[in-house]
């Protein structure tokens, strides 16, 4: 008999913010190097995702941290999504498009206007998630990270 999985999807709790950190810190230095910028907010958390009006949700399957995105306010009518990661031994199970949900039904009950987001083009299977949801490209703002080289956003 199969058993199946049980998958939350849950807002901050400060004991899995070393997960936070751990599964960005994956992605980023697979696929790039962890910048300065990335440090702060790892550093400073509450005080740049959260007191602003932001939020950091987290994947759980069983109990266990699989997947984590934040987003950032930006302004009273935009949120930034940023650092979605999903942990490698539970890619494939669609928990980025659950962060995704949740994150966009977020920014709804707060509502926002706007949803935008940094990437880079070797990401493909993000940016192929952001398009499911109805991201498109605009021209890129001036932004903190070096690794950026595609901005897209989402009109609620």
């Amino acid at each position: 008999m199969k058993v199946e999985n049980l998958v939350e999807i849950i807002t901050y709790n400060p004991n899995y913010k070393t997960n936070f950190i751990a599964l960005n810190k994956a992605w980023l230095e697979e696929y790039f190097v962890v910048e300065p910028h990335d440090n702060e907010v790892f550093d400073n958390i509450e005080t740049i995702v959260l007191q602003p009006g932001g939020e950091i949700f987290f994947c759980l399957i069983n109990g266990e941290v699989a997947g984590t995105v934040a987003m950032q306010k930006v302004d009273a009518t935009t949120f930034e999504l940023a650092k979605l990661a999903v942990d490698k031994k539970f890619q494939g199970q669609k928990l980025s498009n659950r962060l995704m949900e949740a994150c966009i039904a977020f920014a709804k009950a707060k509502k926002a206007t706007q949803i935008m987001l940094l990437s880079n083009r070797r990401l493909e299977t993000a940016l192929n998630l952001y398009l499911k949801y109805g991201f498109i490209e605009v021209p890129m703002k001036e932004n903190d990270y070096a690794r950026a080289n595609i901005q897209m956003e989402l009109n609620l």
